[in-house]
């Protein structure tokens, strides 16, 4: 009886309303704050990427993205708060590229997964220099936001990593040695070079801006580090 209670008054209970449409104001409100947010986050990335967390001011972020500095304060709080933001995203947006690149190859093709990733890493890198840059400016010296940079995002993407890449140095397709390393050569390789373009470009005239140049970027990664197979 209590069962049949119970699912009666189940049954019976009213559906939860729905939130009722935001006013048309208040949707615009809403998209001119998002708009303002990206336009943020593009010019810290970019500012932090080239000058540091040091080196930049929340003023010259608020310049670069054409806004009212108060809005920083407004949306992000601090300069902290604005540079965790901005690294999250450069982050979250290559994550998504490995994730995309990754769900079109099959699981049980560990060379064409390592594959996969170099391309993908090379080809981020490219679109997002600042995923390279900003680590090189952090790792100059100890810093809480370095300790919070490996914590939230490096040591993650490396723990997904070092087990398929142990495997393919047991099946032959990479070299032996300590994963680690060679986890840190083939990303240097993948993601330094592009974030050093402008050097490369003026001491050796390659230019990584061509896209041939950039695959046979990939390729040569490929075969230096997954020769076997």
């Amino acid at each position: 009886g209590d069962l049949i209670a119970r699912t009666y008054v189940v049954s019976v209970e009213q559906p939860v309303a729905e939130p009722e449409p935001k006013p048309a104001a208040a949707r615009k409100q809403q998209q001119r704050s998002i708009v303002t947010q990206q336009k943020l986050l593009d010019a810290a990335i970019s500012a932090f990427s080239e000058n540091g967390f040091k080196g930049t001011s929340t003023r010259d972020i608020a310049d670069r993205a054409g806004v009212h500095h108060p809005l920083i304060t407004y949306h992000f709080k601090n300069k902290n708060q604005l540079w965790r933001a901005a690294a999250d995203r450069i982050f979250r947006e290559f994550n998504i590229s490995l994730v995309k690149a990754m769900a079109e190859v099959p699981e049980m093709d560990p060379k064409a997964r390592a594959e996969a990733f170099v391309r993908t890493y090379v080809h981020y890198a490219h679109a997002q220099p600042a995923l390279h840059k900003i680590i090189l400016q952090e790792s100059s010296n100890a810093s809480e936001r370095l300790d919070w940079l490996i914590e939230t995002h490096l040591e993650p993407l490396y723990d997904l990593v070092a087990e398929p890449l142990s495997r393919l140095q047991q099946l032959g397709i990479s070299p032996a040695g300590d994963p680690s390393l060679l986890y840190n050569m083939i990303r240097v390789s993948a993601g330094g070079l592009l974030a050093l373009s402008l050097e490369i470009k003026g001491t050796t005239g390659l230019d990584l801006d061509d896209e041939a140049r950039r695959d046979e970027l990939a390729n040569m990664i490929i075969a230096v580090f997954f020769p076997g197979g």
